[in-house]
């Protein structure tokens, strides 16, 4: 018998829903995806976020056209200096997230790089890419989780694997939260500029 879900993300076979990526549609995702673009996801919560990129990354992977993935970052949200051990934590989450959603014959073959802190989420990123046979879309969710350092390492990182991006780095890749990328500086210590772009 199916319910109301307001716990987290729903599932149509438990939970009564509405197609979960029609608004994403209407904002056109597809059209950025296809474009190879990065951009930003946010709504308040409680609004069906995560429910919708599940469903779009089931599809994108139905399509036999990408390999498609969310993964989270949450769990690094402890360690607001610590770039390495949020890494690190960011990414044992990721193994799981990738194991349940991807076939083994996506899984990249190393889940740790050994390089030092600041480096692990692009490196990991980008030797997994360069693995898959099809284009790799990735869905960072709770990207508001990260604050200070280890915020702006993420964004940095994924500023530097941009420019190797489909080969080597994701073809398109989505922030996931409640906040504008532009406001991320407030969540990062107030400062008025991140010190990237």
């Amino acid at each position: 018998m199916r319910f109301f879900n307001v716990a987290g993300p729903c599932n149509p076979q438990y939970h009564y829903m509405l197609p979960a990526t029609t608004r994403l549609a209407e904002n056109h995702v597809d059209r950025l995806i296809r474009n190879q673009s990065y951009f930003v996801i946010h709504a308040p919560r409680q609004v069906g976020k995560t429910t919708a990129i599940l469903d779009l990354a089931r599809q994108l992977n139905a399509s036999g056209d990408y390999v498609a993935v969310m993964v989270s970052v949450e769990v690094g949200a402890p360690f607001p200096h610590d770039i390495g051990a949020a890494e690190k934590a960011v990414l044992g989450d990721w193994e799981q997230a990738i194991r349940f959603q991807l076939p083994s014959d996506y899984h990249p073959s190393t889940w740790m790089p050994d390089v030092p802190g600041g480096q692990l989420l692009g490196r990991f990123l980008s030797t997994w890419t360069s693995e898959l046979p099809k284009p790799l879309v990735v869905f960072i969710d709770e990207i508001d989780a990260l604050e200070d350092d280890v915020l702006i390492s993420v964004l940095r990182q994924l500023r530097a694997g941009y420019y190797r991006r489909p080969q080597a780095f994701p073809m398109a890749l989505a922030l996931v939260g409640l906040r504008d990328v532009r406001d991320y500086k407030v969540k990062s210590g107030g400062r008025a500029h991140l010190g990237t772009a």
